[in-house]
């Protein structure tokens, strides 16, 4: 790894000589700029971590204007790049404002060495991480647009990258024939998720029938899924096709697979099997050739092993397990969620998009869309206030300032184990951050 570079901008040679040796004794190299311009066109060449300036370059000039306007020629140039300034108490007004204005760190001359040395330090790694921050949600934006230019993903909103894994796996799959298992919470998008697959797979042209098993009541679940001949049972006048029927040449989604009777897994297994089935009064065969896609906010493997679902069923149906994670583990989605259930003529506050961030969203998706909704209707202006959100009392449980083990265990994914950054995300430091993995019980990064 490179040593750390840093540029000093200042006409004293000495002041360039003595933290040349300074710096050199923490492993850090020093280049030196005499005057503004020189030092503005370094900083254009790259390759700076840390700049450190002077306010003056005239020797009989020291009211600090040089240093203000060498300051935001900087900014201009590269407005990330952490900035200290050295300046005479003459200039301490200057070294405030321009603090308010970005500069990261100011120090009056003659300096404290043991000060200095450790504010570039940190400013350094902080530089850093937000540089591995901006490559992160760089390579993160061209994945997704790759996505989106390979694949539809209209009325599919992500952002964060645990989502991105759902769908890029999703997108892969879409065009075989395997069924599909959908995993996830209740309200964490799931249906939506089955739709993408259906617009994605080789029977898009077809149709796409959805059977919510949770939601019919079993006596009926039966003639809705097979479908029944008149007289089959009370209340059946004239035949009628069920789902399996309807969803021929297209993509059956069977929501809240978990539900099914044990009976109805046994018929469903013969069908997935072998695409015969028949109606409920008849004894004619009839044929349908469908996708299978399932969703289930349950444990089915947990069910399985406590006799509540074939384990021969869910080999049919887990061809390829997409899990889609909650909502208080995909952070960055929160707000593009919330914006894309906002009427056209409303806006969400800066005070408002925190406060969204930081509610764990116990209902997922589903609750955040809610939430939305009823703020549309609440704030009379075009701008919603946290107050409209009317979030639950509780809901500030995750912006506390106390991260919870879900919201660790997610920055250190999305970070691949580097515990600075998941740290830096977090608002801890390195020291903090393994203390609540030692609470949690989380294992350290190998």
């Amino acid at each position: 790894m490179s040593m750390p570079r840093v540029l000093v901008i200042d006409d004293n040679p000495s002041v360039a000589t003595a933290l040349e040796i300074l710096f050199s004794l923490h492993e850090m190299q020093v280049e030196h700029a005499a005057t503004p311009d020189a030092g503005v066109r370094r900083v254009e060449r790259g390759d700076i971590d840390l700049v450190i300036q002077d306010m003056n370059f005239e020797s009989d000039y020291t009211s600090g204007d040089e240093g203000v306007e060498l300051f935001h020629r900087l900014r201009a140039v590269s407005p990330d790049l952490p900035i200290i300034l050295l300046t005479a108490w003459t200039q301490l007004e200057h070294a405030v404002a321009l603090s308010k204005a970005g500069a990261a760190d100011y120090l009056s001359k003659p300096w404290d060495d043991n000060k200095l040395v450790a504010s570039a330090l940190t400013l350094i790694e902080l530089h850093d991480l937000q540089r591995a921050a901006t490559r992160q949600r760089t390579n993160r934006r061209e994945r997704q647009e790759r996505l989106a230019r390979h694949y539809n993903l209209r009325g599919f909103v992500f952002v964060d990258e645990v989502t991105e894994q759902a769908v890029n796996l999703a997108c892969q799959v879409a065009k075989s024939p395997l069924p599909i298992l959908i995993q996830g919470e209740s309200g964490v998008g799931k249906d939506l998720l089955a739709e993408l697959i259906h617009r994605n797979s080789a029977v898009s042209h077809g149709p796409l029938i959805s059977l919510n098993c949770g939601a019919i009541p079993e006596d009926m679940l039966e003639s809705e899924l097979f479908g029944a001949e008149a007289g089959a049972f009370k209340g059946v006048a004239r035949s009628r096709g069920g789902k399996l029927e309807a969803a021929d040449c297209g993509t059956l989604v069977l929501e809240d697979i978990a539900q099914l009777s044990i009976g109805n897994q046994a018929k469903l297994l013969r069908v997935i099997e072998t695409g015969r089935f028949t109606r409920l009064g008849s004894n004619r065969e009839r044929h349908a050739a469908f996708r299978v896609i399932t969703t289930s906010n349950a444990d089915l493997q947990q069910l399985v092993a406590q006799g509540l679902f074939r384990q021969d069923l869910l080999y049919r149906l887990n061809g390829v397990t997409v899990e889609l994670a909650p909502l208080r583990q995909r952070h960055d989605d929160i707000v593009p969620l919330a914006k894309s259930f906002l009427t056209h003529e409303k806006s969400l506050s800066t005070a408002a998009e925190d406060a969204l961030r930081r509610s764990p969203w116990h209902g997922n998706v589903r609750e955040l869309r809610s939430t939305i909704q009823r703020a549309c209707v609440l704030a009379q202006g075009s701008v919603i206030e946290i107050e409209h959100l009317m979030l639950p009392a509780n809901a500030g449980i995750l912006g506390t300032g106390e991260p919870d083990a879900d919201s660790i265990r997610h920055a250190l994914s999305k970070h691949r184990g580097v515990i600075a950054q998941a740290a830096a995300e977090l608002g801890l430091s390195r020291q903090a951050l393994y203390r609540r993995m030692d609470l949690y019980g989380i294992a350290k990064p190998q």
